[in-house]
């Protein structure tokens, strides 16, 4: 008997697929069925290959209830850029749940990680950031530093955002885009204290390995959501801001303990008895987020294969005519 693939590329999946509440809504529930314990998610696949200056991650997970599951191969090779091409590529594979043969293949080179990556951001600060933002920052230039601070004006609108990089120039750059994009007041600062000390929310986007924001950055009623560290080694936050927030989260406690923030904590001593609630538990209400407004929440997001068959089913439902069709 023929089966067919549908095959959908990256630009058929950007006309469209958008950031918009729906996605984030999707990976919501994605976080919520994490909390449930039925979901079958193995660790991380990861390639540190620093002999090609690249890195290789696979993501999967079975969601009970979901009529297929995917699998995600999403490689990094930084010097892409020195041949014309772009750092960052891969795929998602769409397999039914009930017979394991292959729905659909998205090329789609990142587009979806990048979308349900800063979803997850804003599911982050819907349940863990104050009701009233005035300011947010983020720390980082690149595309996930814009889509984040686009997913965090989903939830929680704001009318001023502050940007701080390394380079200045692509700083101002990503603020001009968000000003644009956003049609808010954006601008570059020298200085990451002053942005966190300025901003209500914080979202840290680097590739750093030495921490980009600091203990005694913290202040009341400030939100933090670290997304870039999700490898090995990597490390955004100051481990002694983990111990001081009134609430750190995970987005899931085996994966931060090996490529989170929680990693560079326990290494330094901090957090080492504590088990950290994780973002399911507070969406589905079995454990407590935010109790006041002046609270000081850090959520640690290293990217989950829930969201990744999340987003892949919510795309086979949402374009079951787009693409092309093979039959095996």
């Amino acid at each position: 008997m023929a089966h067919e693939i549908q095959i959908v590329t990256e630009a058929e999946l950007r006309a469209a697929i958008q950031l918009d509440v729906e996605i984030v809504d999707v990976v919501e529930r994605a976080f919520a069925a994490l909390a449930g314990g039925e979901v079958v998610m193995p660790p991380i696949l990861s390639m540190d290959l620093p002999q090609a200056n690249a890195e290789v991650d696979v993501k999967t997970a079975y969601i009970p209830g979901f009529d297929g599951f995917a699998i995600k191969v999403s490689p990094g090779f930084f010097d892409n850029p020195k041949l014309g091409l772009s750092s960052l590529n891969g795929l998602m594979i769409l397999f039914s749940a009930k017979t394991g043969l292959v729905e659909a293949v998205y090329l789609d080179n990142g587009y979806l990680t990048d979308i349900r990556t800063a979803a997850a951001g804003a599911v982050a600060a819907r349940h863990l950031a104050p009701d009233t933002i005035e300011t947010a920052g983020v720390i980082g230039t690149g595309v996930q530093a814009r889509l984040q601070i686009q997913a965090a004006h989903l939830v929680r609108p704001f009318k001023r955002v502050l940007v701080h990089g390394r380079d200045p120039a692509k700083a101002a750059a990503c603020a001009q885009d968000l000003a644009q994009t956003l049609g808010i007041a954006a601008e570059a600062v020298a200085d990451p204290a002053t942005l966190v000390a300025d901003s209500q929310l914080v979202v840290t986007t680097t590739p750093a390995r030495t921490p980009v924001l600091m203990a005694d950055w913290l202040h009341p009623g400030l939100h933090i959501t670290a997304m870039g560290s999700d490898q090995e080694g990597k490390n955004e936050i100051d481990p002694a801001a983990l111990a001081a927030a009134d609430l750190y989260v995970c987005d899931r406690v085996s994966q931060c303990q090996t490529s989170g923030e929680l990693e560079a904590a326990r290494a330094a001593g901090v957090l080492a008895d504590v088990t950290p609630p994780e973002l399911g538990e507070i969406i589905a209400g079995t454990a407590t987020g935010r109790r006041t407004p002046e609270d000081v929440t850090i959520c640690d997001l290293t990217g989950t294969g829930a969201q990744d068959t999340a987003i892949a089913s919510h795309v086979r439902a949402a374009l079951p005519d787009t693409g092309t069709r093979i039959e095996t």
